[in-house]
């Protein structure tokens, strides 16, 4: 079967072969009109079928070299190699047993270095339609709840290496045209379908990356330019496909979805935001600020969101930690950086009724249920709210009856209020797992046990179909199936049990916080193999009200840093990690 995609014509094939055993077996195939056939096997003792498939898509030829095309060869040859190599004609059935053997070999191979018990008794005696009917938040089910959390994880090898990452569905969009074209949403989606990927040693980010690079980066450098008058860089917005679209896509002409240019900031797009932060000359405090702005997906369009000025402080950090390893000999540009980064607002500010502000200008609703937690990026998956530290991003002391700074305390606090307010993702806008799952997992971050899994259990009883599958707003006839929740439940999940929120440099100390948010409902468990931020591999389990042994082993090519081990509240261990080690805190 070969044709072409009518909007990019993109060419794709599809090639099958059928295998049969038996001295009797024959296999025909018989027109039934408007191009079908049947295919017909008779007499055989077991019989395969082997289909490959592949486009001409190369992201390779989506530059301004190859006029943007993202044409590549004719796939026919290539699957012609691929089918022979496969199931050549006449092959036996081992050969579908070496096959499915190498596959699981493959996909263990992803999924294999981590390992997660949360005390489940696994229940083979239900089918998982009926477990998933009899849940309940009340009680949950450590069983299913697990299950979700591995299930999570075999649906991120769907896009290993050598192929695009995880879009709005995977590889499961149903249609030939899927909700949001089933493409890669940038405030948040993305990010949530990896969370879970370095955490549980899944190397499967090289396609992310890849994509940024060959499919965001050329047409960004354009659209920045067309679109801001900004020559140094790219920046990318709210939706993109896989055809470097990275300019505004509107509906309704409305600038809440549109006017995103922060997408790309979390991925190192620095001399873009450099050039494209302004002063802000409606407070007149001296600092800089994105204007315009629009916190994502809500509709004031204003200056200084607090979602962007968060990001981008963030990321003038991670290229002052990141430069003495990159290569890079630019020091006017780092020292850029460091000038601007100084001089920006951060993006905290405490609000009239004790909130974390979405705006610098002070007017959020303590009744908004928005989807979205744009505000609290800093608190997850960001670090601006959760490492708070206000002799860096204190308030600059010229602003008029304004506190100087905050406490760390005080921006937790607020941090909660807007949370609480926030609601528990089932708001008037929209009822999706996801927004559930990013609940969760800043719950979690608040050492919230009770409140973590109270939304985990609402996303699975609420959003998960009877086979698991994320479903955005469940209640319509026909829901939609979104992966970010099936993807980011397993990253949410896992920020209960462990977490090493990042710090502004790398003097300050990077703490890894042990069950920080451990609920009644998983009094005993383990995890083998997760990954925190400074190259640490760490095994521990835990039951009857204590933690075992942590094993804590350093990857041999790290650099050294300081680190606190932190359980129950306490500093259990401090240490200065060295590279190629492994230690055993008893606790």
């Amino acid at each position: 079967m070969k044709g072409s995609v009518v909007s990019s014509q993109m060419t794709y094939e599809l090639i099958g072969r059928v295998n049969v055993a038996g001295s009797n077996a024959t296999v025909g195939c018989s027109s039934t009109g408007s191009n079908n056939a049947t295919i017909g096997i008779s007499g055989a003792t077991a019989s395969w079928v082997t289909w490959v498939g592949g486009t001409d898509f190369d992201q390779d030829a989506g530059n301004a070299a190859h006029n943007f095309s993202f044409k590549g060869v004719d796939p026919h040859d290539g699957l012609v190699k691929e089918i022979n190599s496969a199931a050549p004609v006449g092959s036996s059935i081992s050969r579908y047993q070496s096959l499915l053997s190498g596959h699981i070999q493959s996909y263990h191979g992803l999924l294999g270095s981590f390992s997660l018990s949360l005390g489940q008794t696994p229940d083979f005696t239900r089918s998982t339609d009926e477990i998933v009917a009899a849940y309940s938040t009340d009680t949950g089910d450590t069983y299913l709840e697990w299950l979700t959390f591995n299930f999570g994880r075999y649906l991120l090898t769907g896009s290993a290496p050598g192929v695009l990452p995880a879009n709005l569905q995977g590889k499961w969009a149903r249609d030939i045209s899927n909700p949001w074209s089933a493409d890669y949403h940038s405030n948040i989606n993305i990010q949530m379908n990896y969370w879970v990927a370095e955490m549980t040693n899944m190397n499967l980010v090289t396609p992310l990356f890849d994509y940024f690079e060959k499919n965001w980066a050329p047409r960004g450098a354009i659209t920045a330019q067309v679109l801001y008058n900004i020559s140094r860089g790219w920046v990318t917005h709210n939706e993109m496909n896989i055809f470097g679209h990275t300019g505004m896509k509107l509906s309704g002409n409305s600038a809440q979805w549109a006017n995103y240019p922060e997408s790309a900031v979390w991925m190192g797009v620095a001399e873009f935001h450099l050039d494209k932060l302004i002063p802000d000359e409606r407070f007149n405090d001296t600092t800089l600020v994105v204007n315009p702005c629009n916190s994502p997906e809500q509709t004031p369009i204003t200056l200084g969101c607090a979602h962007a000025q968060q990001l981008i402080w963030q990321l003038f950090n991670s290229i002052e930690k990141g430069f003495d390893v990159s290569g890079d000999t630019d020091t006017a540009f780092l020292e850029e950086v460091r000038r601007k980064r100084a001089q920006m607002d951060k993006g905290i500010h405490i609000g009239s009724w004790g909130q974390l502000q979405e705006w610098k200008i002070d007017m959020d609703s303590p009744d908004d249920t928005h989807r979205h937690l744009s505000h609290l990026i800093g608190l997850y998956p960001g670090y601006a709210i959760t490492s708070y530290d206000p002799s860096i991003q204190g308030l600059p002391q010229n602003i008029t009856n304004a506190t100087k700074s905050y406490t760390i305390d005080q921006v937790i606090n607020a941090a909660t209020t807007s949370l609480i307010h926030r609601g528990n993702g089932t708001g008037p806008d929209a009822d999706a797992g996801w927004e559930k799952v990013w609940r969760a997992a800043c719950w979690a971050q608040l050492k919230n046990a009770s409140q973590f899994h109270f939304e985990l259990a609402y996303a699975i009883k609420r959003d998960f179909g009877p086979n698991l599958f994320s479903l955005y707003n469940p209640d319509q006839d026909d829901p939609i199936f979104q992966i970010d929740a099936n993807l980011g439940y397993p990253g949410a999940l896992l920020n209960g049990l462990l977490q090493s929120p990042d710090v502004a440099d790398l003097s300050t100390p990077l703490t890894v916080f042990i069950l920080p948010a451990l609920p009644t409902n998983w009094p005993s468990g383990s995890i083998k193999g997760a990954r925190v931020r400074g190259g640490l591999t760490l095994d521990f389990s835990w039951g009857n009200g204590r933690v075992g042994p942590i094993s804590m082993k350093a990857n041999p090519d790290i650099k050294a840093r300081p680190v606190h081990i932190v359980y129950g509240g306490k500093t259990v261990s401090s240490f200065v990690t060295s590279p190629g080690t492994t230690q055993v805190l008893h606790v």
